[in-house]
């Protein structure tokens, strides 16, 4: 049964309100107001809070006859909408009456050059080209045959492997995917399968080595990691367990091989050259390089070199120059315990605090009179500075919050991918910053709704600290004289 938040965005969204029609995609992209996640019907509710600005937007132009139609120079307005459409799974949305909307909006943002463009080019490539689509690849073919006579899908593919090398190229969030849809798509031909599968089988070293030659990633890496004598087993946990009296003819072979293996972008075949670069008995030992190619296999997600690369950053943290000490450390080191290194737990829980049980907390119960608030704003007629102070209330329960860190944090700042940061040294000096996990969905979604209405609101709204102290009063006042006795009576 759909919840009464749902059902008034519902009905403001279908009135044509295009911030509620926008709410309403989020909640069917996210599952919020406990909705059922459908990526068409957040596409086709994008189609419509797109068009109403666009028109929105015209009408404003026109007597000045402004175009904003074109995706190269959008206004504020579009270019958030593209960004909002860019993360809808195309894919997904194929049998949606919006798809075609979608289909052209990101072939439109995959030739621009905006934010939302790497994600346009990653989603296209990927369904264009990933063996594992190819029904789906079909029936769009059938599809565009019947939109567009003449439409050849082969050049669509081509275009969308451009897309996929631009992006492996670049430094985007879509670089590590895109190479490895590149490995994926490699020449696989009867000989190439063959020769892998008489190595597989048979251990015959001569097909190992023809295999590479003929630019198996695979067996360029496991090439160079027998070369080295690491522990073939263990490689993709710890490519690391190498003979120390390996010769360094037979480690220059090995480093070949693996950097061979890593300009396709594999991991492991970086991290094993970390390795490589760090043995006494390598002619071209060199640290400096050694730290370039475990930080490269952290890139692209190894998980023991995430956890290297973030112990060695907090070992370092006092000569690292960063805003707030600690965190680069953390972030790379929560990445690998989140892919299961077991060291990676126990030295998270020396660089990040945990507020994991807010009902523990001192704001709890001022919290909970705040969400009620919230859930009511419109019948109590709040203030927009209440509504504020209410998300700060929440946010300083869930993360166990000072005083002074509620009242002055900054809301829009706080939550990185792991963690959030509260630094208040832009009024309190001498109070250092926190890094705090964020370990609950609870936690995340009320950042994302402060956030957004944070975001929304004046610059300045909230005064300074002693207005700030003088309205935190008065709220927390009128909180607890107001729910306190529903409480009691619950």
């Amino acid at each position: 049964m759909a919840s009464r938040e749902f059902l008034k965005i519902l009905q403001l969204a279908r009135m044509g309100d295009v911030s509620a029609q926008q709410n309403l995609a989020s909640a069917y992209l996210t599952g919020a107001f406990n909705t059922p996640i459908q990526p068409s019907n957040a596409l086709i509710w994008l189609e419509k809070s797109y068009l109403s600005l666009k028109n929105q937007l015209l009408g404003v132009a026109s007597s000045s006859g402004a175009e904003i139609t074109h995706p190269e120079t959008p206004p504020p307005e579009i270019l958030e909408m593209y960004e909002k459409v860019s993360a809808i799974p195309l894919g997904a949305t194929f049998n949606s009456p919006a798809f075609h909307f979608g289909w052209k909006l990101f072939w439109d943002l995959a030739h621009a050059n905006m934010p939302a463009s790497s994600a346009a080019q990653w989603q296209l490539a990927e369904l264009l080209l990933d063996p594992s689509k190819k029904n789906l690849q079909g029936e769009l073919n059938h599809w565009l045959l019947r939109q567009e006579s003449g439409v050849d899908f082969l050049l669509l593919q081509k275009k969308a492997k451009e897309f996929l090398l631009q992006l492996a190229d670049a430094e985007t969030p879509f670089t590590n995917s895109a190479k490895d849809l590149l490995i994926k798509l490699q020449p696989k031909d009867e000989a190439l399968s063959s020769l892998w599968n008489a190595w597989l089988t048979e251990k015959n070293e001569d097909a190992l080595s023809q295999a590479a030659e003929l630019g198996l990633t695979v067996a360029k890496l496991t090439l160079g990691l027998k070369l080295a004598q690491f522990d073939e087993v263990a490689s993709h946990e710890n490519p690391a367990r190498a003979v120390i009296g390996k010769s360094n003819a037979s480690l220059k072979k090995a480093a070949y091989w693996l950097e061979l293996a890593a300009k396709d972008g594999d991991s492991d075949a970086w991290f094993a050259l970390g390795e490589i670069y760090r043995r006494p008995q390598f002619s071209g030992y060199n640290a400096n390089e050694s730290d370039h190619c475990f930080n490269r296999a952290a890139d692209l997600g190894h998980a023991q070199a995430q956890y290297r690369r973030g112990a060695n950053s907090w070992r370092k943290r006092e000569k690292v120059e960063e805003k707030v000490r600690g965190l680069q450390a953390s972030y790379w080191v929560w990445q690998a315990h989140q892919q299961g290194v077991p060291e990676a737990k126990e030295l998270l829980s020396k660089i990040l605090e945990n507020a994991s049980s807010p009902k523990d907390n001192d704001w709890f119960t001022l919290a909970s009179y705040a969400e009620k608030a919230l859930n009511h704003h419109a019948e109590y007629k709040l203030d927009e500075e209440w509504i504020l102070l209410c998300h700060r209330l929440i946010i300083a329960n869930q993360f166990n919050l000072s005083k002074a860190e509620l009242l002055l944090c900054e809301i829009g700042q706080l939550q990185h991918e792991h963690c959030v940061v509260v630094d208040i040294r832009h009024e309190l000096p001498k109070i250092l910053p926190r890094l705090i996990q964020i370990d609950t969905t609870q936690q995340r979604r009320s950042l994302l709704a402060a956030g957004k209405v944070f975001a929304s609101s004046e610059s300045g709204v909230e005064g300074n600290l002693r207005q700030r102290r003088y309205r935190f009063d008065r709220v927390t006042e009128w909180l607890t004289a107001t729910f306190s006795q529903d409480q009691a009576v619950a």
